[in-house]
Protein backbone atom coordinates (compact mmCIF):
# COMPACT_ATOMS: atom_id res chain seq x y z
CA UNK A 1 0.00 0.00 0.00
CA UNK A 2 1.64 3.39 -1.11
CA UNK A 3 -0.13 5.96 1.04
CA UNK A 4 1.10 9.42 0.59
CA UNK A 5 0.95 10.86 4.43
CA UNK A 6 0.13 14.51 3.50
CA UNK A 7 -2.24 16.21 6.13
CA UNK A 8 0.74 18.69 6.65
CA UNK A 9 -0.80 20.65 3.91
CA UNK A 10 2.76 23.15 3.62
CA UNK A 11 5.03 20.18 2.92
CA UNK A 12 3.21 18.37 1.23
CA UNK A 13 3.61 19.89 -2.10
CA UNK A 14 2.91 18.48 -5.49
CA UNK A 15 6.63 19.05 -6.42
CA UNK A 16 7.53 16.33 -2.84
CA UNK A 17 4.80 13.99 -3.72
CA UNK A 18 6.45 13.84 -7.39
CA UNK A 19 9.98 13.44 -6.00
CA UNK A 20 8.46 10.53 -3.55
CA UNK A 21 6.75 8.68 -6.58
CA UNK A 22 9.59 9.10 -9.04
CA UNK A 23 12.53 7.87 -6.49
CA UNK A 24 10.45 4.53 -5.64
CA UNK A 25 10.16 4.39 -9.84
CA UNK A 26 14.11 4.98 -9.71
CA UNK A 27 14.32 2.25 -6.93
CA UNK A 28 12.00 0.15 -8.81
CA UNK A 29 10.03 -0.50 -5.70
CA UNK A 30 6.50 -1.36 -6.51
CA UNK A 31 3.64 -1.16 -4.89
CA UNK A 32 -0.11 -2.97 -4.96
CA UNK A 33 -2.43 -0.44 -4.22
CA UNK A 34 -2.14 3.68 -4.63
CA UNK A 35 -1.09 6.21 -4.35
CA UNK A 36 -3.61 7.12 -2.02
CA UNK A 37 -3.71 10.65 -0.36
CA UNK A 38 -4.48 10.77 3.03
CA UNK A 39 -5.66 15.04 2.51
CA UNK A 40 -8.74 12.93 0.09
CA UNK A 41 -10.18 10.95 2.66
CA UNK A 42 -10.28 14.14 4.97
CA UNK A 43 -14.47 13.63 4.88
CA UNK A 44 -14.20 9.96 6.18
CA UNK A 45 -11.49 11.27 9.11
CA UNK A 46 -14.28 13.84 9.95
CA UNK A 47 -16.92 11.11 10.24
CA UNK A 48 -14.81 8.84 12.19
CA UNK A 49 -14.00 12.33 14.73
CA UNK A 50 -17.39 12.61 15.14
CA UNK A 51 -18.38 8.62 15.91
CA UNK A 52 -15.71 9.23 18.91
CA UNK A 53 -16.65 12.15 19.80
CA UNK A 54 -20.51 10.99 20.29
CA UNK A 55 -19.09 7.93 21.90
CA UNK A 56 -17.28 10.05 24.83
CA UNK A 57 -13.60 8.91 23.38
CA UNK A 58 -12.90 12.39 22.33
CA UNK A 59 -14.00 15.85 23.35
CA UNK A 60 -13.81 19.51 22.52
CA UNK A 61 -11.47 21.27 24.47
CA UNK A 62 -10.37 24.52 24.06
CA UNK A 63 -7.48 25.11 26.97
CA UNK A 64 -4.36 26.67 25.54
CA UNK A 65 -0.68 25.05 25.65
CA UNK A 66 -0.55 27.26 28.87
CA UNK A 67 -3.16 26.12 30.40
CA UNK A 68 -2.40 22.47 29.76
CA UNK A 69 1.43 23.26 31.13
CA UNK A 70 -0.58 24.90 34.31
CA UNK A 71 -2.85 21.81 35.00
CA UNK A 72 0.50 19.42 34.64
CA UNK A 73 2.27 21.52 37.18
CA UNK A 74 -0.28 21.47 39.68
CA UNK A 75 -0.60 17.80 39.36
CA UNK A 76 2.72 16.91 39.57
CA UNK A 77 3.90 16.53 36.07
CA UNK A 78 0.59 13.99 35.26
CA UNK A 79 -0.65 13.94 31.75
CA UNK A 80 -3.35 16.61 31.58
CA UNK A 81 -7.26 16.11 31.53
CA UNK A 82 -9.94 18.16 30.49
CA UNK A 83 -13.58 18.11 30.52
CA UNK A 84 -15.95 18.78 27.38
CA UNK A 85 -16.34 22.66 26.70
CA UNK A 86 -17.82 23.40 23.06
CA UNK A 87 -16.75 27.22 23.29
CA UNK A 88 -15.09 28.98 20.15
CA UNK A 89 -11.28 27.46 19.43
CA UNK A 90 -12.11 24.50 20.87
CA UNK A 91 -9.29 21.47 19.52
CA UNK A 92 -10.64 18.09 19.88
CA UNK A 93 -8.76 15.76 22.30
CA UNK A 94 -8.67 12.07 22.49
CA UNK A 95 -9.62 10.48 26.23
CA UNK A 96 -6.54 8.57 27.90
CA UNK A 97 -6.77 6.56 30.29
CA UNK A 98 -5.73 7.70 34.18
CA UNK A 99 -4.12 3.66 34.87
CA UNK A 100 -2.37 0.91 33.03
CA UNK A 101 -0.46 1.12 30.12
CA UNK A 102 -0.14 1.09 26.40
CA UNK A 103 2.16 -1.73 25.40
CA UNK A 104 4.13 -1.46 21.80
CA UNK A 105 4.59 -4.85 20.83
CA UNK A 106 7.33 -4.30 18.62
CA UNK A 107 9.00 -7.10 15.84
CA UNK A 108 12.13 -5.77 16.51
CA UNK A 109 12.52 -4.46 20.61
CA UNK A 110 9.95 -6.49 22.02
CA UNK A 111 7.54 -5.10 24.37
CA UNK A 112 7.81 -1.44 24.96
CA UNK A 113 5.23 -0.41 27.34
CA UNK A 114 4.27 3.46 28.55
CA UNK A 115 2.42 4.79 31.23
CA UNK A 116 -1.01 6.17 30.04
CA UNK A 117 -1.56 8.59 32.94
CA UNK A 118 1.83 9.96 32.01
CA UNK A 119 -0.01 10.87 28.68
CA UNK A 120 -2.06 13.87 27.84
CA UNK A 121 -5.28 13.77 26.88
CA UNK A 122 -3.71 14.87 22.98
CA UNK A 123 -5.31 16.60 20.55
CA UNK A 124 -6.81 14.44 17.67
CA UNK A 125 -8.35 17.48 15.75
CA UNK A 126 -7.49 21.09 14.97
CA UNK A 127 -10.20 23.90 16.14
CA UNK A 128 -11.15 24.18 12.01
CA UNK A 129 -12.17 20.33 11.89
CA UNK A 130 -8.64 18.98 10.27
CA UNK A 131 -7.48 15.56 11.70
CA UNK A 132 -3.66 15.97 13.12
CA UNK A 133 -1.35 12.91 11.64
CA UNK A 134 -1.43 10.49 14.73
CA UNK A 135 -5.43 9.93 14.14
CA UNK A 136 -5.31 9.44 10.23
CA UNK A 137 -2.60 6.78 10.12
CA UNK A 138 -4.67 5.21 12.76
CA UNK A 139 -7.60 5.64 10.64
CA UNK A 140 -6.59 4.66 7.62
CA UNK A 141 -4.16 1.82 8.89
CA UNK A 142 -7.19 0.17 10.21
CA UNK A 143 -9.60 0.92 7.30
CA UNK A 144 -7.07 -0.30 5.17
CA UNK A 145 -6.41 -3.22 6.91
CA UNK A 146 -2.41 -3.03 6.99
CA UNK A 147 -0.74 -5.96 8.66
CA UNK A 148 2.71 -4.49 9.14
CA UNK A 149 4.51 -0.77 9.83
CA UNK A 150 7.68 -1.22 9.48
CA UNK A 151 9.42 2.25 10.12
CA UNK A 152 12.21 4.46 12.09
CA UNK A 153 12.77 4.45 16.02
CA UNK A 154 12.14 7.90 15.67
CA UNK A 155 8.49 7.32 15.15
CA UNK A 156 8.14 5.21 18.21
CA UNK A 157 6.85 8.35 20.48
CA UNK A 158 3.89 7.82 18.02
CA UNK A 159 3.20 4.55 18.05
CA UNK A 160 1.16 4.69 21.53
CA UNK A 161 -0.84 7.49 20.24
CA UNK A 162 -2.07 5.57 17.37
CA UNK A 163 -2.89 2.71 19.89
CA UNK A 164 -4.55 4.77 21.61
CA UNK A 165 -6.90 5.93 18.74
CA UNK A 166 -7.02 2.68 17.49
CA UNK A 167 -8.36 1.11 21.16
CA UNK A 168 -11.11 4.07 20.55
CA UNK A 169 -12.06 2.65 17.17
CA UNK A 170 -12.34 -0.70 18.42
CA UNK A 171 -9.88 -2.22 15.73
CA UNK A 172 -6.89 -4.21 15.83
CA UNK A 173 -3.81 -2.65 15.97
CA UNK A 174 -1.25 -3.62 12.79
CA UNK A 175 2.56 -5.16 13.51
CA UNK A 176 4.81 -2.39 14.57
CA UNK A 177 8.79 -2.92 13.70
CA UNK A 178 11.10 0.44 14.47
CA UNK A 179 14.18 0.40 12.65
CA UNK A 180 17.06 1.72 14.23
CA UNK A 181 18.18 5.11 12.61
CA UNK A 182 21.25 5.28 10.11
CA UNK A 183 24.43 6.76 11.54
CA UNK A 184 27.60 7.86 9.57
CA UNK A 185 30.98 5.90 9.74
CA UNK A 186 31.53 8.51 12.64
CA UNK A 187 29.14 6.67 14.66
CA UNK A 188 26.54 10.06 14.92
CA UNK A 189 23.11 10.12 13.40
CA UNK A 190 23.42 10.20 9.66
CA UNK A 191 23.62 13.63 8.53
CA UNK A 192 24.58 15.98 5.77
CA UNK A 193 28.17 16.54 7.61
CA UNK A 194 28.44 13.10 6.35
CA UNK A 195 27.53 14.06 3.05
CA UNK A 196 24.11 11.61 3.22
CA UNK A 197 22.90 11.00 -0.02
CA UNK A 198 19.40 11.27 -0.89
CA UNK A 199 17.70 9.09 -3.67
CA UNK A 200 18.34 11.28 -6.22
CA UNK A 201 21.58 12.49 -5.10
CA UNK A 202 22.43 8.40 -5.64
CA UNK A 203 20.80 7.99 -8.53
CA UNK A 204 22.88 11.39 -10.01
CA UNK A 205 25.89 9.62 -8.63
CA UNK A 206 25.73 6.87 -11.12
CA UNK A 207 24.36 4.17 -8.58
CA UNK A 208 22.36 1.12 -9.76
CA UNK A 209 18.85 0.58 -7.62
CA UNK A 210 19.47 -2.91 -7.80
CA UNK A 211 22.87 -2.14 -5.91
CA UNK A 212 20.71 0.77 -3.94
CA UNK A 213 18.24 -1.54 -3.01
CA UNK A 214 20.76 -4.64 -1.88
CA UNK A 215 22.75 -2.39 0.29
CA UNK A 216 19.97 -0.79 2.25
CA UNK A 217 18.42 -4.32 3.09
CA UNK A 218 22.08 -5.52 4.27
CA UNK A 219 22.07 -1.90 7.23
CA UNK A 220 21.19 -3.22 10.46
CA UNK A 221 19.62 -6.93 8.54
CA UNK A 222 21.79 -9.62 7.88
CA UNK A 223 21.46 -13.42 6.20
CA UNK A 224 22.49 -16.78 8.49
CA UNK A 225 25.72 -17.27 6.40
CA UNK A 226 26.55 -13.68 5.65
CA UNK A 227 25.67 -13.56 2.08
CA UNK A 228 26.18 -9.61 0.88
CA UNK A 229 25.08 -9.83 -2.96
CA UNK A 230 21.87 -10.80 -3.39
CA UNK A 231 19.03 -10.25 -6.34
CA UNK A 232 15.95 -8.38 -5.07
CA UNK A 233 13.94 -12.07 -5.51
CA UNK A 234 16.58 -13.80 -3.03
CA UNK A 235 16.48 -10.56 -0.85
CA UNK A 236 12.60 -11.20 -0.33
CA UNK A 237 12.96 -14.80 0.02
CA UNK A 238 15.71 -14.63 2.57
CA UNK A 239 14.89 -10.77 5.03
CA UNK A 240 12.61 -11.42 8.03
CA UNK A 241 12.24 -8.46 10.56
CA UNK A 242 13.74 -10.66 13.73
CA UNK A 243 16.74 -10.85 12.17
CA UNK A 244 17.04 -6.94 12.17
CA UNK A 245 19.30 -5.48 14.88
CA UNK A 246 18.81 -3.10 17.75
CA UNK A 247 21.55 -0.48 17.39
CA UNK A 248 21.83 1.50 15.15
CA UNK A 249 23.39 0.56 11.55
CA UNK A 250 26.41 2.39 9.91
CA UNK A 251 26.28 4.01 6.62
CA UNK A 252 28.97 3.50 4.61
CA UNK A 253 29.19 4.97 0.85
CA UNK A 254 32.58 3.59 0.64
CA UNK A 255 30.95 -0.03 0.79
CA UNK A 256 28.01 0.76 -1.08
CA UNK A 257 30.36 2.14 -4.18
CA UNK A 258 32.19 -1.30 -3.81
CA UNK A 259 29.08 -3.20 -3.96
CA UNK A 260 27.60 -1.02 -6.60
CA UNK A 261 30.72 -1.65 -9.06
CA UNK A 262 30.32 -5.63 -7.95
CA UNK A 263 26.71 -5.17 -9.61
CA UNK A 264 28.00 -3.10 -12.66
CA UNK A 265 30.75 -5.95 -13.70
CA UNK A 266 27.83 -8.19 -13.60
CA UNK A 267 25.30 -6.53 -16.07
CA UNK A 268 25.30 -7.88 -19.51
CA UNK A 269 27.15 -5.52 -21.72
CA UNK A 270 24.05 -4.52 -24.03
CA UNK A 271 22.49 -3.49 -20.76
CA UNK A 272 25.71 -1.95 -19.40
CA UNK A 273 25.66 0.56 -22.66
CA UNK A 274 21.71 0.92 -21.90
CA UNK A 275 22.56 2.27 -18.34
CA UNK A 276 25.61 4.31 -19.30
CA UNK A 277 23.06 6.29 -22.22
CA UNK A 278 20.65 6.81 -19.74
CA UNK A 279 23.17 8.04 -17.20
CA UNK A 280 23.92 10.67 -19.50
CA UNK A 281 20.99 11.43 -20.49
CA UNK A 282 20.00 12.44 -17.26
CA UNK A 283 23.34 14.16 -16.18
CA UNK A 284 25.23 15.51 -19.14
CA UNK A 285 23.28 15.76 -22.43
CA UNK A 286 26.50 16.94 -24.51
CA UNK A 287 28.46 13.63 -23.54
CA UNK A 288 25.18 11.57 -24.49
CA UNK A 289 25.10 13.37 -28.01
CA UNK A 290 29.29 12.29 -28.54
CA UNK A 291 28.43 8.68 -27.13
CA UNK A 292 24.98 8.13 -29.31
CA UNK A 293 27.14 9.72 -32.62
CA UNK A 294 29.56 6.92 -32.08
CA UNK A 295 29.21 3.32 -33.92
CA UNK A 296 27.52 0.82 -32.04
CA UNK A 297 31.23 -0.98 -31.83
CA UNK A 298 32.96 1.81 -30.29
CA UNK A 299 30.29 2.11 -27.70
CA UNK A 300 30.70 -1.76 -26.64
CA UNK A 301 34.32 -1.56 -26.97
CA UNK A 302 34.15 1.41 -24.20
CA UNK A 303 31.72 0.03 -22.15
CA UNK A 304 33.74 -3.34 -22.21
CA UNK A 305 37.12 -1.72 -21.39
CA UNK A 306 35.87 0.52 -18.35
CA UNK A 307 33.67 -2.43 -16.88
CA UNK A 308 36.05 -3.73 -14.09
CA UNK A 309 37.04 -0.60 -13.04
CA UNK A 310 34.35 1.97 -12.75
CA UNK A 311 32.41 1.49 -9.72
CA UNK A 312 29.24 3.45 -10.62
CA UNK A 313 27.82 4.70 -13.74
CA UNK A 314 29.02 8.71 -12.91
CA UNK A 315 32.93 7.26 -13.40
CA UNK A 316 32.31 5.94 -16.89
CA UNK A 317 32.40 8.98 -19.24
CA UNK A 318 35.64 10.26 -17.47
CA UNK A 319 37.27 6.95 -18.00
CA UNK A 320 36.19 6.46 -21.67
CA UNK A 321 35.77 10.16 -22.88
CA UNK A 322 39.20 10.07 -24.62
CA UNK A 323 37.66 7.13 -27.14
CA UNK A 324 34.79 10.07 -28.28
CA UNK A 325 36.52 13.13 -28.62
CA UNK A 326 40.40 14.74 -28.89
CA UNK A 327 42.73 14.00 -25.74
CA UNK A 328 42.04 16.14 -22.99
CA UNK A 329 44.54 19.14 -22.38
CA UNK A 330 45.97 18.17 -19.04
CA UNK A 331 48.98 20.37 -18.19
CA UNK A 332 49.59 19.04 -14.86
CA UNK A 333 49.62 15.17 -16.72
CA UNK A 334 52.27 16.91 -19.65
CA UNK A 335 54.38 18.28 -17.11
CA UNK A 336 54.61 15.14 -14.84
CA UNK A 337 54.72 12.45 -17.74
CA UNK A 338 56.02 13.79 -20.88
CA UNK A 339 59.45 13.88 -19.63
CA UNK A 340 62.41 14.35 -21.93
CA UNK A 341 63.60 10.78 -21.37
CA UNK A 342 60.45 9.85 -22.14
CA UNK A 343 60.30 10.74 -25.62
CA UNK A 344 62.56 7.82 -26.97
CA UNK A 345 60.49 4.75 -24.90
CA UNK A 346 57.27 7.05 -26.77
CA UNK A 347 58.97 6.57 -29.76
CA UNK A 348 59.89 3.19 -29.53
CA UNK A 349 56.19 1.87 -28.77
CA UNK A 350 55.09 3.89 -31.46
CA UNK A 351 57.39 2.16 -34.57
CA UNK A 352 56.50 -1.64 -31.94
CA UNK A 353 52.65 -0.63 -32.20
CA UNK A 354 52.67 0.16 -36.12
CA UNK A 355 54.83 -2.79 -37.15
CA UNK A 356 51.43 -5.10 -35.39
CA UNK A 357 50.02 -7.47 -37.86
CA UNK A 358 46.79 -7.83 -35.23
CA UNK A 359 45.64 -4.59 -33.16
CA UNK A 360 44.49 -6.67 -30.30
CA UNK A 361 45.13 -6.65 -26.70
CA UNK A 362 47.31 -9.42 -26.80
CA UNK A 363 49.19 -8.58 -29.26
CA UNK A 364 49.35 -4.83 -27.88
CA UNK A 365 50.36 -6.41 -24.55
CA UNK A 366 53.12 -8.36 -26.12
CA UNK A 367 54.75 -5.69 -28.05
CA UNK A 368 54.81 -3.23 -25.52
CA UNK A 369 56.38 -5.31 -23.18
CA UNK A 370 58.83 -6.04 -25.24
CA UNK A 371 60.09 -2.34 -25.60
CA UNK A 372 60.12 -2.61 -21.65
CA UNK A 373 62.56 -5.41 -21.44
CA UNK A 374 64.71 -3.89 -24.38
CA UNK A 375 64.96 -0.79 -22.67
CA UNK A 376 65.36 -2.17 -19.37
CA UNK A 377 62.40 0.17 -18.40
CA UNK A 378 59.92 0.05 -16.11
CA UNK A 379 56.39 -0.16 -17.48
CA UNK A 380 54.92 2.43 -16.00
CA UNK A 381 58.27 4.12 -18.07
CA UNK A 382 56.49 3.13 -21.21
CA UNK A 383 52.93 3.19 -20.26
CA UNK A 384 52.09 6.51 -18.58
CA UNK A 385 53.39 8.34 -21.74
CA UNK A 386 51.13 6.54 -24.23
CA UNK A 387 48.77 6.81 -21.54
CA UNK A 388 48.97 10.69 -21.74
CA UNK A 389 49.45 10.30 -25.50
CA UNK A 390 46.06 8.83 -26.18
CA UNK A 391 43.80 10.07 -23.32
CA UNK A 392 45.54 13.39 -22.23
CA UNK A 393 45.99 12.62 -18.44
CA UNK A 394 47.02 9.69 -16.34
CA UNK A 395 43.78 7.55 -15.39
CA UNK A 396 42.44 5.46 -18.21
CA UNK A 397 41.35 1.94 -18.71
CA UNK A 398 43.98 -0.52 -19.29
CA UNK A 399 46.29 0.75 -21.60
CA UNK A 400 46.36 -2.56 -23.56
CA UNK A 401 42.46 -2.11 -24.25
CA UNK A 402 42.47 0.99 -24.16
CA UNK A 403 44.62 1.30 -27.43
CA UNK A 404 42.85 -1.67 -28.96
CA UNK A 405 39.30 0.02 -28.53
CA UNK A 406 40.87 3.61 -29.85
CA UNK A 407 42.16 1.40 -33.05
CA UNK A 408 45.35 1.48 -34.52
CA UNK A 409 44.86 4.56 -37.05
CA UNK A 410 43.73 7.22 -34.16
CA UNK A 411 46.25 5.91 -31.31
CA UNK A 412 48.75 5.94 -33.95
CA UNK A 413 47.83 9.75 -34.97
CA UNK A 414 47.86 10.91 -31.26
CA UNK A 415 51.31 9.22 -30.36
CA UNK A 416 52.66 10.67 -33.29
CA UNK A 417 51.11 14.20 -32.33
CA UNK A 418 52.59 13.56 -28.83
CA UNK A 419 56.02 12.83 -29.73
CA UNK A 420 55.77 16.68 -32.44
CA UNK A 421 54.97 18.17 -29.19
CA UNK A 422 57.87 16.70 -27.53
CA UNK A 423 60.40 17.57 -29.95
CA UNK A 424 58.98 21.24 -29.68
CA UNK A 425 60.72 23.73 -28.11
CA UNK A 426 59.68 24.92 -24.60
CA UNK A 427 57.17 27.56 -24.52
CA UNK A 428 58.50 29.38 -21.65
Amino acid sequence: MLRIEDTDRERSTQENVEGILEALRWLELEWDEGPISQHDRAPRHTERLRELVEAGHAYPDPASSDDVKAWKQTRGGAGYRGEPREEAGAAVRLRVPDEGETVVEDAIRGEIRFENRLFDDFVIARSDGSVLYNFAVAVDDAEMQITDVVRGDDHLSNTPKQLLVLRALGSDPPRYAHLPLLHGPDGKKLSKRHGAASVEALRAGGYLPGAVRNYLALLGWGTDDDTTLMSTPELIERFSLERVGRSSAIFDEVKLRWMNGRFMRELPLDEYVQRVRDHLAATDPAARSEFDAAAPERRRAACAIVQEKAQTLEEVWPLVRFLFEEPADDPDAWRRVMTPEARPLLAAALDALRDLASFEPASIEEALRGVVERHEAKPKQVFQPIRVAISGGTVSPGIFESLAALGREQAMARIERALERLAAPARG
